[in-house]
């Protein structure tokens, strides 16, 4: 047993790894600064992070050939969106903004009609503009054969009902549209309906409007659905009435919203890691001081994000905010600082 060799493996190794520590401390303001430049090179790629963000829950949670997505592409081919646009033909969530009115008693009366102003409601939402382009809802609007944007006709019915007595059958409702009659399923616009026996509506507790948006302008529609986020709460809440709200891009915005705000928390656990992984290497022995070691492994560890992340970003791969706050990446910091925490009691036997 003591003519057998084990270290096949670790003397050339060792070899190698002398051979460039001679080179290294031959040159070592090239080593230091190389590194450096790289990855504020590298790191350039940041620049283009806002452009690159990908926060789609679909893209990131679920797979690209899934069933769901191949189901979905057969509807699209079997039954395509028209010239004109059909809400009832949609085979996704579509880009729309839509809010429900509820009250607790009946939504169908004029006293509540009047609180809620769902008419001036209506009118605000059309006339929001997005910040810069100045871009509004009928700029973006999904359209109907006749260039019209898609309305709320359920906006009429309530308002003939309120004023004019007109009594609202449910879920279909005929109305008169320029002396032409036709035929609308207001299922989906009215909700909590007490009826009498010949489907004539009651009493309603909510109301909903929807604002369908052009799909193929995500670039002009999602500051129009921010805008649309941002400005609505001011136009909610009364005695009588509450107003929910909800976008296409909601999930989205939440989701962002969330990564973001634990931001601060994963902050607070980097520098914990750094700082242990730094004084956990102190110590009063000179040889055994490992500081030094520490903080470069940490320095390291940070250089290595930087020019990962900024090469990704380069290549124009898509930033998902997940990956900001990924805890894996801390697994990195004390990576240099391991062997001699582990060797411990071998350094204080010798």
């Amino acid at each position: 047993m003591a003519k057998c060799k084990t270290n096949c493996v670790e003397k050339p190794l060792s070899n190698v790894f002398g051979k460039f520590g001679r080179i290294v401390g031959k040159y070592p303001w090239v080593f230091f600064l190389f590194p450096l430049v790289t990855s504020a090179g590298l790191g350039v790629g940041f620049y283009f992070l806002e452009d690159r963000e990908s926060n789609s829950i679909e893209e990131q949670f679920t797979p690209k050939n899934g069933p769901a997505k191949m189901e979905r592409k057969f509807v699209k081919e079997l039954f395509p969106q028209g010239e004109e646009f059909s809400s009832l033909r949609l085979y996704t969530d579509g880009t729309s903004a839509s809010f429900i009115a509820v009250s607790s008693t009946n939504i169908l009366t004029q006293e509540a009609f009047q609180e809620i102003g769902l008419v001036n409601l209506d009118s605000k939402v059309k006339q929001l503009q997005t910040d810069g382009a100045n871009l509004t809802f009928f700029d973006l609007c999904a359209k109907k054969k006749n260039g019209e944007c898609v309305s709320n006709p359920i906006l009429e019915i309530i308002n003939s009902s309120v004023h004019n007595g007109k009594p609202i059958s449910y879920p279909f409702h005929n109305i008169n549209l320029l002396e032409n009659l036709s035929r609308e399923f207001i299922g989906t616009a009215i909700g909590g309906v007490s009826q009498y026996p010949n489907n004539i509506i009651e009493t309603a507790l909510a109301i909903r409007l929807f604002y369908y948006l052009e799909d193929d302008k995500r670039n002009e529609t999602d500051p129009w659905l921010k805008k649309f986020i941002s400005t609505f709460p001011e136009y909610t809440n009364t005695k009588m009435i509450s107003v929910w709200y909800f976008t296409s891009i909601s999930r989205e915005e939440e989701f962002d919203t969330n990564s973001k705000s634990v931001i601060p928390l994963f902050s607070a656990t980097y520098f914990l890691a750094i700082t242990i992984s730094i004084v956990s290497c102190l110590r009063l022995d000179c040889v055994r001081n490992k500081v030094w070691v520490a903080t470069f492994g940490v320095l390291s560890a940070g250089l290595a994000v930087l020019s990962s992340f900024g090469l990704v970003l380069l290549c124009e791969m898509p930033f998902v905010m997940t990956v900001a706050t990924a805890p894996f990446l801390i697994l990195g910091i004390p990576k240099a600082t391991r062997r001699p925490l582990i060797f411990k009691p071998f350094y204080t036997t010798l």
